[in-house]
């Protein structure tokens, strides 16, 4: 049996949840996504799902997705919000 290791970027951002601060990580390539209390936890967890996946993926003979590490690029935006009423998320 043949193993072959592939790489996907995962996204992780903060968030708050009952005045706690907890991680979601995110992959973009694949859609698949978790949380954790730690950026590491998040990681870790979103790793099994990805897993997960891609084993079922696998089992129904679906095609895997493969990124191109190359081919990836994140961007910060501000954009700015007017209004009279101050959004409950600020």
């Amino acid at each position: 049996m043949e193993t072959k290791v592939l790489n996907y970027h995962i996204i992780i951002t903060p968030e708050k949840l009952n005045g706690k601060t907890v991680y979601n990580a995110y992959s973009p390539t694949l859609g698949v996504a978790d949380w954790g209390k730690t950026a590491e936890l998040a990681i870790s967890n979103v790793k099994e799902a990805i897993e997960c996946h891609l084993e079922s993926l696998n089992k129904n003979k679906e095609p895997i997705p493969v990124e191109e590490v190359s081919d990836f690029m994140i961007a910060y935006t501000s954009v700015s919000l007017t209004s009279k009423h101050t959004p409950d998320f600020i």
